[in-house]
This record gives structure tokens, sequence and C-alpha cells, in this order.
């Protein structure tokens, strides 16, 4: 997700100074005129704004903290824009790190997965300081074909939790779905057939059924992030005192499939229910 978000706001006309922990997944970058620095606080010196996308809550502390991270090299008062999925301790964890620094957080996790990343389409969740808007909109425009203003820094996060809980859940429903068809002798392809156009069908349901049918699991979204996000609502679900046994299964589902397929698709953990399929 770093890189086609990066190569978008240099072809927008932003200045661009990479950092990545695998500095060669970084170096396609130059090519958009971006600069590939070597340390985090290197990436972030006399910046306007530091966006981190990164794939957990110690991941994205860990760059930003330190004596080689972001805040070290940046000024007072910069904006961090930080669009990671990493759960409500997690940005908790930087609202505290952004005030002991000195920084301005805006807490921006976006919807959407390798393509409409590329295509600058992605659906921005932002939340953060009313000042901070007209600094990060032009951002969030190059980026993303939509952007919704939250309130306070968190709101990003917590909506993100929302919509992934429905996400995972799907996903979960349609790989048994079409286990269960198999199992029981019918072809999938009717089911799909069966519900296109109504008010049973989904873009995404189609999108992820079909791939696990066709056994097509070139990842978009891993299933080993996807499982991440699912104990991300499991935490949430569990800070607040909610009994969503849904969702425990879920997750615990996804993450059985880790260990085989945690760098496939997340429709893979169709190979969970049926793990005799190829």
């Amino acid at each position: 997700m770093g890189l086609p978000i990066a190569r978008n706001l240099a072809r927008a006309g932003f200045e661009i100074r990479a950092w990545n922990r695998s500095p060669g997944k970084a170096e396609p970058l130059t090519g958009d005129g971006a600069t590939i620095a070597p340390t985090p606080a290197e990436a972030a010196a006399e910046t306007e704004a530091i966006l981190t996308m990164l794939v957990d809550a110690d991941a994205v502390i860990d760059a930003m903290d330190g004596d080689d991270g972001a805040l070290a090299g940046a000024a007072d008062g910069v904006t961090w824009i930080q669009m990671s999925t990493i759960g409500i301790e997690g940005i908790e964890s930087c609202a505290e790190l952004s005030e002991e620094r000195g920084a301005v957080l805006v807490d921006a996790p976006v919807l959407g997965t390798k393509q409409p990343a590329e295509q600058g389409e992605l659906v921005v969740l932002a939340s953060g300081p009313d000042e901070t808007r007209e600094r990060v909109d032009p951002v969030f425009e190059a980026i993303g074909k939509n952007t919704l203003w939250l309130g306070e820094a968190g709101a990003g996060t917590r909506l993100k939790l929302v919509t992934n809980a429905w996400l995972v859940s799907l996903v979960e429903a349609a790989a048994e779905t079409i286990t269960f068809a198999e199992g029981i002798g019918m072809d999938p392809a009717r089911f799909l057939e069966a519900v296109e156009g109504g008010p049973l069908d989904l873009p995404y349901l189609e999108l992820k059924a079909g791939a696990m049918i066709e056994r097509r699991f070139e990842p978009s979204f891993r299933l080993a992030l996807a499982a991440k996000d699912a104990r991300l609502v499991q935490e949430a679900a569990e800070r607040h005192d909610l009994e969503l046994p849904l969702l425990e299964v879920v997750a615990e589902r996804l993450a059985q499939g880790v260990s085989d397929h945690g760098d496939e698709d997340v429709a893979a953990t169709y190979l969970t229910s049926a793990p005799t399929r190829s």
C-alpha cells in the first residue's frame, strides 16, 4: 500500500522522501522523482508532514520513535498522517507519542487494497484537529476518491475496525458457503448465478467467491493481514465488553490459515474449510 500511495503523491507534485525497512521495495519510487532515505529520521527532516503506512502498531512506533525515528528528524509541530490499520490501542499509543514529541496526529486509515491504491481510489477515514484539514486534504485527494472526516483523532481507526468486521465476516461466510455447495454436490457457480443482481448479491462476494471457485489466490489483501485485522476487531470488542461470537470464530478461522496461506489472498481462507482442494 505504501508504494502506490507514495507514487501517487509524487505524481501529484509532492516532494517525497521515502523510507522502508526493506530499502529495495522503495527503490521503484526513484523513477517518480522520490528520494530514498536510509533512516526514518532522514526521511522526515525538514518535511511538512509524515505519512506512515506499515503493517502494525509496533512497526509504526518503531519507525517514529527513537534516535533514528521519524520524529527525531522532524520539526516541532509536524503533521503526522497515520494511515496504517493498527487498532484502538495502537492509535492511542500514536496519540501519546505525538503529544510527547510535539507532532499533530491525523488518524486516517483507508478502505481499499492494492488496485484502488494504485489507481488513487482509496477511501480515507480521516480524523484529527479541524485546523489540519486544509493542510492534509490535498494529500488525501491525490491518493483517494473520497475522504470522510469523522471528528477527533481515533474516530478513523474505529470506523476502519467496523468496516473490517464486515469484510472478514463476509469473506469467511463466502468461503464456507462455497465449501458447503461443493460438499453437497452443487456447482458453487450456480449460487453466484442465483443471487446475481438481487438483494443478496454484492460485488465483493462475486470477487472473492469467484476467486475461491477458480482457485485464484494472488494477493490483493493478504490473509495474514486480514487475520491481524480480525484480531484487532476482536480486541476492540473485548475492550468494550461486547459479546460477538461470530467475529470470535471468524478471527480464529482466519488465523488458522496463516501458517500455510498467509501470503496468499484473504480468499485463501477457503482452503482451511476445504484443505484437500487445490
